[in-house]
């Protein structure tokens, strides 16, 4: 199973389901993306995974797919 970047599987990904992402069955990487703004940003703080980012969760991971919540959750960093 190939995971995006936000760390869903890139199969549930709303982008990928309708046709809208430009790697089509490659899934999602890090790279400059124009549909994904969770990609770019991962690229650009070179990290696989926004989870390895030392800002996770951030104002970026709000854009979704993830809930916000579970990325508080899942980091330790909730208040």
């Amino acid at each position: 199973m190939m995971i995006g970047v936000c760390g869903i599987a890139s199969k549930k990904c709303p982008r990928i389901v309708t046709g809208q992402y430009p790697n089509g069955s490659t899934g999602c990487i890090p790279r400059e993306n124009r549909f994904c703004q969770i990609a770019t940003c991962a690229f650009q703080r070179k990290v696989q995974l926004c989870f390895e980012c030392p800002d996770f969760p951030c104002e970026t991971t709000k854009s979704g797919p993830v809930s916000y919540g579970y990325c508080t959750y899942i980091s330790g960093k909730e208040g």
